[in-house]
């Protein structure tokens, strides 16, 4: 259960620690370690006698060899050329196995070497280094002033004020990008618009909705901000797109960045041709293990020699064979597991696979899959939680093919899956000035066919990360 838990870009790395820690577990197939016996069944019996001859030698006569061994002879290889020890067993049609590691640099950094071409003594220095140290992901100090001058009191020995504090503040708040270190979003979004203006970019009606009725436009109320302001359609609306076109995360969210840009190994691999679906699974998911050759031999001389028997000695070598064994065994289960529940959801999905159309999404939930490769619903979970499939129509998580199901007025099953889609559509198509509230969108559905209430529709626009009708209202 623990390995089926692990994707595909996690698989390597699990195998060489179980390679680190097992060394009865060792990597090549059964058909090397095959040649290597018949091999080894070939040596003359002048060898074997070498051989036995060698392991009777006394413990102190290889210490004293191991005495005469200079060191110097293994390092001193100057004069051996390059070419002679580098061998390149590579193929073009090798499967590259190396997983891209994105390095960015963080907003943090750029800031604090920014640092340096600021007029601040050592003091005021330190104190900007643990205010940038203190900016969240987004770009903003969200700490309360007086929490830092006591962590700067205790942690570094500097004592400060918290006008002090304020005032290196402001000089942190001139360097790029333009509201970065604010406390808020408001006066980030007023720090952008002063360097705009001090850039020879008048915005001051911008400015002032900001300042003065903030609340009111977080809340889109642009009836009672125009009214007051007296302004012209045309005036309140460019002042608007000047404050849409602002940057509400000066730091970028670095942190959500850095996840989104992470490499996606898929587990299994779907592609249709000429109308057949062909499934296989990521060559990562197949190693090639073995139990050591080395291991079973020491098992076997121990069995043979049995008037020196040591039983600590019997029962490690046993219990690393038997963990390697276990360990190739279940990684072989882990593979069957994968592919019968990928291929139960590639048979039930058919509709969707061969033409990428999200409204053909049947309705599926685990048991369902469950039931299809009679296996419990615990382990279909662990499958679709942490899994990718790359298909012809990008890289899913299996839990988007999941879903549940509603009735519609012909009897039919309705994926929700396909309903979020109408749903979506028709959100997207609407009136921005007069965007459709939950109950017009409940009717649209209906008309449809599809029987869903209000607060269904609610719900679905929720998980689609869609605002309520008033703050999708635009100008």
């Amino acid at each position: 259960m623990k390995l089926l838990q692990v994707p595909a870009a996690s698989m390597e790395q699990r195998i060489k620690e179980e390679l680190e820690i097992n060394p009865a577990l060792e990597e090549g197939d059964d058909e090397e370690l095959e040649l290597d016996n018949s091999e080894e069944e070939e040596t003359s019996e002048d060898e074997q006698e070498e051989k036995d001859d060698f392991e009777d030698e006394k413990e102190e006569d290889l210490i004293d060899k191991d005495d005469d061994i200079d060191i110097a002879d293994y390092i001193d290889d100057d004069d051996i050329p390059y070419y002679k020890t580098n061998a390149n067993n590579t193929s073009p049609d090798d499967e590259k196995r190396e997983t891209p590691i994105t390095v960015s640099v963080s907003f943090q950094d750029i800031l604090l070497s920014s640092l340096g071409l600021l007029p601040l003594d050592n003091h005021h220095y330190i104190i900007a280094q643990h205010l940038i140290g203190s900016l969240d992901d987004d770009g903003y100090l969200r700490r309360d002033l007086n929490s830092i001058v006591d962590d700067l009191s205790f942690s570094q020995n500097i004592q400060t004020t918290l006008e002090e504090l304020e005032e290196t503040l402001k000089v942190i708040q001139t360097l790029d990008p333009a509201g970065i270190a604010a406390r808020d979003l408001r006066e980030c979004l007023l720090l952008q618009l002063d360097r705009k203006k001090k850039e020879h970019h008048p915005h001051e009606i911008a400015y002032c909705i900001i300042h003065d009725y903030f609340d009111e436009f977080s809340k889109k109320h642009y009836e009672k901000i125009q009214k007051n302001l007296e302004l012209t359609d045309e005036q309140f609306k460019e002042a608007i797109h000047d404050i849409v076109a602002l940057n509400p995360r000066p730091g970028g969210g670095s942190a959500e960045e850095t996840r989104s840009s992470q490499q996606i190994i898929p587990d299994f691999i779907l592609m249709v041709n000429n109308g057949e679906m062909e499934l296989t699974l990521n060559a990562r998911n197949e190693p090639d293990l073995r139990v050591s050759r080395t291991f079973q031999e020491m098992l076997q001389a121990y069995a043979r020699d049995k008037k020196s028997v040591n039983k600590e000695a019997i029962t490690f070598i046993k219990s690393k064979i038997d963990s390697a064994r276990w360990f190739i065994d279940a990684i072989r289960q882990r593979q069957i597991t994968l592919y019968t529940t990928m291929q139960a959801i590639m048979v039930h999905q058919k509709d969707y696979f061969l033409n990428g159309d999200e409204r053909q999404l049947k309705p599926m939930i685990l048991k369902d899959i469950a039931e299809m490769v009679q296996m419990d619903i615990s382990t279909v979970s662990r499958v679709a939680n942490s899994k990718y499939v790359e298909t012809p129509y990008g890289t899913f998580l299996l839990k988007y093919f999941f879903s549940e199901g509603l009735q519609t007025d012909s009897g039919e099953e309705a994926s929700s899956r396909e309903i979020k889609k109408i749903l979506e559509d028709a959100i997207g198509g609407e009136d921005k000035r007069k965007p459709l509230p939950d109950e017009k969108l409940a009717e649209l559905l209906n008309g449809k066919g599809y029987n869903i209430a209000r607060r269904t529709v609610a719900k679905y626009r929720e998980q689609l990360n869609i605002p309520v009708a008033r703050l999708r209202k635009e100008v």
